[in-house]
């Protein structure tokens, strides 16, 4: 499930990281499948949801799983870090939980 949109999220994300020191699409397809995996987990569809609506609401959060995405493979080899220095470069990671910002969980009664 969810292959239209993971494969076009890849797709998104090689052409901004082709020209990455180290790219690697292998890792990048990773994390945008945990993304997605992520993001379905927080909306908590119910078992009587069809696969077709849950793919079309998936494509709703486009945004914020390309962000996940990003984020993770961007701290390849720096998990558990919140920021980083080095050659006079200064990095600080916002908080990943903010990515999940309009990411709701179904309202179920």
């Amino acid at each position: 499930m969810y292959e239209a949109l993971q494969a076009e999220i890849i797709d998104d994300l090689k052409i901004e990281l082709k020209n990455e020191e180290g790219f690697s699409e292998e890792l990048l397809t990773i994390k945008v499948k945990s993304a997605i995996r992520e993001v379905a987990a927080a909306r908590s569809y119910p078992s009587s949801y069809s696969d077709m609506f849950k793919e079309s609401d998936m494509a709703n959060y486009y945004t914020q799983i390309k962000a996940l995405a990003m984020y993770d493979y961007s701290k390849i080899g720096a998990e558990g870090q919140d920021n980083y220095s080095a050659d006079g470069e200064n990095i600080i990671y916002s908080d990943r939980r903010e990515l999940f910002d309009g990411v709701l969980p179904i309202a179920q009664v």
